[in-house]
């Protein structure tokens, strides 16, 4: 049986949609793509050789996939790297309806496509960012980003916060959790039968035993140790100069790092040197949701050079992940 991808594009006036018709114009036969996004997308599909119907907002899907016309927006509220207000509100719409289609039931999977979260505030100033967005929507469910590319996958204890708020979030129980939810996912979405997970200090060379901070001992080694006791394989905290070339190489399966700057660069590096398309994934929800690794990059909306790399590797993710939590649902008895 196929799996459903619902798809919102994003900002429509970046990289989104461009990037989306390409990518799903890739897939298999094993994929259906439901696109959420501009009527106008239509041109970004013809181009990229992608064949789908038409359908407003709220009529049935077609079993092979569809472009879902969520809004009709003037011209001028689509021009490649010219955001404006009722650009802003449309990318809030597309995700609103994609999820839409995920809750009821009619797609397996979430793929968000770049928006801009400068944007979507003029809309609904309390938005911080998808990962976000979705928790609030998970039914309470504690919700974990990770960055996952060929070589490297690293998660994040805090996301969109400034430094001085990441120090207020940080402690034993929320280092604990974020390893234990990474844990679960590299088992059940990502194949992983026995999860080696190392954590990242915080202060230079993992605070050398103090002289740079006390966040290693005082935080970060009472998490591992406590994670340890729940039979998971972590460890550390070790230098955040090191420990994540040690992953890329093969000791670990993934990195927890404590907040975002410090896990994200050398994930988006090796993807920028050696082609690694990683993807955002969050981790620890009831349902599946990726995206790719950039930003709506207004600069190379229209232009035609934007790769769509990222956002393939992550509709073929939420593919993957949606097969194996299908394999691994529990099965519905016969009955009489």
């Amino acid at each position: 049986m196929p799996v459903r991808v619902a798809v919102s594009l994003g900002d429509p006036s970046g990289i989104g949609p461009e990037v989306a018709a390409r990518a799903a114009a890739g897939l298999g036969s094993g994929v259906v793509p439901y696109l959420f996004g501009d009527a106008s997308f239509a041109r970004e599909a013809r181009a990229a050789g992608l064949a789908l119907p038409a359908v407003g907002p709220g009529e049935p899907l077609p079993a092979a996939g569809a472009l879902v016309e969520v809004t009709r927006l003037p011209p001028g509220d689509r021009r490649p790297g010219r955001p404006t207000a009722r650009g802003a509100a449309a990318q809030l719409a597309y995700l609103e309806a994609a999820f839409e289609a995920l809750r009821c039931g009619d797609a397996d999977a979430l793929c968000t496509a770049p928006l801009s979260k400068a944007q979507v505030q003029r809309r609904l100033p309390s938005f911080v960012g998808h990962t976000e967005w979705l928790e609030a929507r998970g039914g309470g469910a504690r919700s974990v980003m990770m960055l996952a590319g060929r070589r490297l996958r690293v998660a994040l204890v805090t996301n969109h916060v400034s430094l001085r708020g990441m120090l207020r979030l940080l402690t034993v129980g929320r280092i604990r959790e974020t390893v234990a939810v990474v844990a679960r996912a590299l088992e059940s979405d990502f194949g992983v039968l026995r999860p080696r997970i190392a954590v990242a200090g915080l202060n230079p060379h993992a605070g050398e035993g103090g002289a740079f901070g006390d966040e290693e001992a005082r935080l970060v080694a009472p998490a591992v140790a406590g994670s340890r006791r729940a039979g998971i394989d972590a460890a550390g905290p070790f230098p955040p100069d090191s420990v994540f070339f040690r992953a890329a190489r093969g000791e670990f399966d993934a990195v927890v790092a404590l907040y975002h700057d410090q896990g994200l660069i050398p994930v988006k590096l090796l993807d920028a040197l050696l082609g690694d398309a990683a993807v955002n994934v969050t981790l620890g929800l009831p349902f599946v949701r990726t995206s790719p690794d950039h930003g709506v990059a207004y600069d190379l909306a229209g232009k035609g050079r934007a790769s769509e790399r990222s956002m393939a590797a992550a509709l073929a993710l939420a593919a993957s992940m949606a097969r194996r939590r299908r394999r691994s649902a529990p099965r519905k008895r016969p009955t009489r």
